[in-house]
């Protein structure tokens, strides 16, 4: 039987996740928006707050002048002082960022790679790459509390193990306790798309959303991610949104590019890539890569890859009727390529009905949309109890 002190303690951690989160997910909320956020009296939020920064989790500032009656509210803004590693670990490269509190990007570092890893080579380079990130940070007294994995793969949500991921020719690598030996620092990790779903829709072009569907097109294919009545949908182990193993129904035969592949197989950085002459690229290399080209053979790719992911599109919201989807990676720019030629495209396979009122955007967190969403996998403790960084 709980006790009265257990419940009063309960609340109390449930009142400063509650505060910690508006700050959070917030643009420097005053105390008085949080007041009216949260429904508590302004003394309790006073005190809330109080708790907050003395611990270190966030920083009152001095209040702006505004047109309502009264002394200006102090506001309230994330602290600088802590931080995550982020990592994606991706076939041609690994990427990791140091990420603060309210989706912050202090610094960020990517490493090329000429060969398909093993999970071991993998942890020791992410192990090089928060050396690089703590060097950099060096004049700051920045605390690093954990570290979050964006994985292109099947990642079971219970301890973190990738099942299956394909392109890094891994599976049933306990990836996280590899990571976090070689890092010192506890760390998570989750599906990349699944990951950068959830970014988007705290931060990014899903903001406000309650149903969305994301893609997000990688140099290890096409993931996703879907928001159900503004919870993210992760199935019953956490393999939901698995988008590009799917096979589209093409209007016209002469669209495929394999025999009976699947989205990501049709729909491929790999292809765009080779149609402008490059081995390997990041995001804005390739994107600029192809708007430079006169070559008619890549428009032509362009626009076959926009014609098979319009099926795809059309499929997805067919079945989930989002208000809006967003696409993130090379995906947005096949979105942005001509636009609006790829809504049209999926206008024309679309259930009338369901197109009703959806909307379709390119990510807005660019190529941080993934640290981003890792860095929510981290943040995810503290943010539920954000007592337990007094015992870290």
């Amino acid at each position: 039987m709980t006790s009265t002190t257990e419940r009063i303690e309960n609340v109390r951690q449930r009142n400063l996740a509650a505060v910690l989160e508006l700050v959070h997910r917030g643009s420097s909320p005053s105390r008085a928006e949080i007041t009216a956020r949260t429904g508590l009296n302004r003394s309790t939020i006073g005190a809330l707050v109080a708790e907050l920064e003395a611990v270190g989790l966030v920083v009152e500032t001095d209040p702006t002048a505004s047109s309502r009656v009264g002394r200006p509210s102090p506001r309230v803004e994330p602290s600088k002082d802590l931080a995550v590693i982020a990592v994606n670990p991706e076939v041609d490269a690994i990427t990791a960022g140091l990420v603060g509190l309210g989706a912050r990007v202090f610094h960020r570092v990517r490493r090329e790679v000429n060969h398909t890893l093993s999970p071991e080579e993998a942890s020791a380079v992410i192990a090089d790459l928060v050396v690089e990130l703590r060097a950099r940070d060096a004049g700051s007294t920045r605390r690093v509390l954990a570290a979050g994995l964006a994985v292109p793969g099947l990642v079971r949500s219970s301890d973190g193990t990738v099942r299956w991921a394909p392109h890094l020719e891994w599976r049933e690598v306990p990836l996280t306790q590899l990571v976090q030996d070689a890092i010192g620092i506890p760390t998570f990790a989750d599906n990349d798309a699944s990951l950068g779903a959830h970014a988007e829709w705290l931060f990014g072009a899903g903001r406000g959303v309650n149903e969305l569907i994301y893609l997000n097109g990688g140099a290890s294919g096409i993931g996703g991610g879907a928001i159900v009545r503004g919870l993210p949908l992760s199935g019953a182990h956490g393999y939901a949104g698995e988008f590009g193993q799917n096979r589209p129904g093409l209007h016209d035969s002469a669209d495929r590019a394999t025999l009976n592949g699947t989205l990501e197989d049709e729909v491929s950085r790999s292809r765009l890539l080779r149609s402008v002459g490059l081995e390997i690229a990041d995001e804005p290399s390739l994107k600029a890569a192809l708007h430079r080209s006169v070559d008619p053979a890549v428009t032509l790719e362009i626009e076959r890859q926009q014609r098979v992911l319009a099926v795809a599109l059309a499929n997805a919201i067919n079945v989930f009727n989002p208000e809006r989807v967003v696409l993130g990676g090379f995906l947005a720019t096949l979105l942005e390529w001509g636009y609006p030629l790829l809504p049209r495209e999926i206008e024309a396979s679309t259930v009338p009905a369901a197109w009703e009122g959806v909307s379709i955007y390119p990510a807005a967190l660019g190529e941080d949309r993934l640290l981003i969403g890792a860095a929510e996998l981290a943040f995810a403790p503290v943010l539920r109890d954000p007592m337990r960084i007094v015992e870290s």
